[in-house]
């Protein structure tokens, strides 16, 4: 062999190596670690190639880089310290075991307090939804801060960007956020449009060729529209004419909720959205000053979660709140591959006597998530989880619920991709009445759904166990 023949060889071993140690020494998972392990060293040059695009967290080092350079850091510092037993000035707290329990968690991993004085509506699909946000948009006096994933630029995408812009003629403070990659959805882009408005937006995680970035798995899921700092909605929906499910054609249409908050968690709200200004533009926004109006009862929290925290907070409340649970756990969600923890707390739940249902799409918009989800539900139904298949049209609702008392509504779905992967954000409901109504809206689902069997699981052909099951091992990354 010539010398240059050698130095290439003798390049590709360097560059496998360097890349498998990495893999070895900052994956969490052996499954990972091990994974691209065999990737960087079985394929010379391409597999290190693709574990520099999608194998490394670099959201994490330019996250906390640009936190230490905006004022929200310091409400971070703030809100760290006062968050440990938070509820125990709450009203109320104290007689409820349930409450303490799952707050305790919670408490240990947010670093924001728990939060009492508000008000919650349950709005649902776009019918219910998008005339209340419209409204709020078109009564707001000095700002609005708008976070979505998808921005769709059909007819009420249009709608709501032309409101927008109204609000930003007459003075408002108008800012948007829409997800690089959500974005491309549809023709135009929303960016495209806001510009011309001349609408302040940015683009989170944009993909780009010069200088290369493509950050597939790293995706701004929230939902998140503040008006004024004293209004604020979050839940699951996008924007959009598929959530108007009496108008969108039958094979688009998502039947989805959404939520209307007053009170002091709007501020918390406002928070997420500045942080995320501020990591996608560089630039500080002030909160809104003085103190929120008490408008209701219920005591609330909003989970900010993303792979530039240091814990997976969803994951670990949802895991814990399944294990204080005594009577009831309902979930809703369209994608649902959880992870073992998750599998064996619910197993054990369910042993346990813990009624605990799981409420599905019978037809999810994205097929290869349902084989996947097939393949893990026979580790589920033997133990006694019941699960359900609910009609069309596909339910994109995520909402979980314990004891008919505890709640989280917000954009997480129970899969990888949300609890490991995306920016999302949830918030915790300390509230009996809204819980309650919330179970109410699950347990109308169940009447209307199929429950699975496991001997419908095991008839299904060869063919197709063997399709779910193939599919389901590449589910950390769907």
């Amino acid at each position: 062999m010539a010398l240059s023949e050698w130095m290439f060889l003798g390049f590709n071993i360097s560059v496998s190596i360097v890349a498998a140690s990495h893999a070895l020494f900052f994956k969490r998972t052996p499954q990972s670690a091990l994974g691209w392990i065999a990737v960087c060293l079985m394929f010379p040059l391409v597999g290190p190639f693709f574990y520099f695009l999608f194998g490394i967290n670099r959201v994490k080092n330019r996250a906390r880089k640009l936190e230490h350079k905006s004022p929200h850091h310091l409400l971070k510092a703030k809100s760290s310290s006062a968050a440990h037993d938070s509820f125990c000035g709450v009203t109320g707290f104290k007689d409820s075991e349930l409450y303490t329990g799952i707050a305790s968690v919670s408490d240990r991993l947010c670093r924001l307090s728990l939060v009492d004085g508000n008000r919650i509506e349950l709005l649902r699909d776009g019918e219910m939804a998008y005339p209340s946000m419209l409204e709020a948009i078109k009564r707001a006096k000095r700002r609005v801060f708008l976070s979505t994933y998808i921005f769709d630029t059909d007819g009420m995408g249009r709608e709501f960007i032309r409101v927008l812009g109204d609000a930003a003629k007459r003075g408002v403070d108008v800012r948007v956020i829409v997800d690089g990659v959500g974005e491309f959805y549809s023709i135009p882009r929303a960016s495209t449009l806001l510009q011309r408005e001349g609408i302040s937006h940015a683009r989170f995680l944009a993909p780009r060729i010069i200088p290369p970035m493509v950050h597939i798995n790293l995706r701004n899921h929230r939902k998140i529209l503040v008006i004024d700092g004293e209004t604020g909605f979050t839940g699951g929906m996008n924007i959009g004419d598929r959530h108007l499910v009496q108008k969108a054609p039958q094979r688009k249409r998502a039947s989805d909720t959404h939520f209307l908050f007053t009170g002091s968690v709007v501020r918390q709200l406002e928070q997420a959205f500045i942080e995320d200004w501020s990591f996608c533009t560089g630039k500080a926004l002030v909160p809104t000053k003085g103190l929120p109006l008490r408008t209701g009862e219920a005591v609330c929290r909003a989970v900010i979660d993303g792979p530039s925290e240091d814990t997976q907070q969803l994951s670990k409340i949802l895991l814990g709140a399944i294990s204080i649970a005594q009577k009831h756990v309902q979930i809703m969600t369209p994608y649902f591959l959880p992870s073992n923890e998750m599998i064996s707390v619910m197993q054990t739940s369910a042993l346990r006597g813990t009624k605990v249902e799981i409420v599905l799409p019978e037809q999810n918009n994205l097929p290869y998530i349902q084989w996947a989800c097939n393949n893990m539900l026979r580790d589920l139904v033997p133990y006694g989880v019941e699960l359900y298949f609910q009609p069309p049209p596909f339910v994109h609702s995520k909402i979980f619920v314990v004891d008919g008392s505890y709640a989280q509504v917000g954009s997480a779905n129970i899969d990888p991709r949300s609890l490991l992967l995306n920016f999302e954000l949830n918030v915790e409901i300390y509230d009996q009445d809204f819980s309650g109504r919330l179970s109410d809206h699950i347990s109308a689902a169940v009447r209307r759904s199929k429950r699975v069997k496991i001997e419908k699981l095991n008839e299904r052909s060869r063919l197709a166990k063997t399709r779910d099951a193939l599919v389901w091992l590449f589910s950390p990354y769907l």
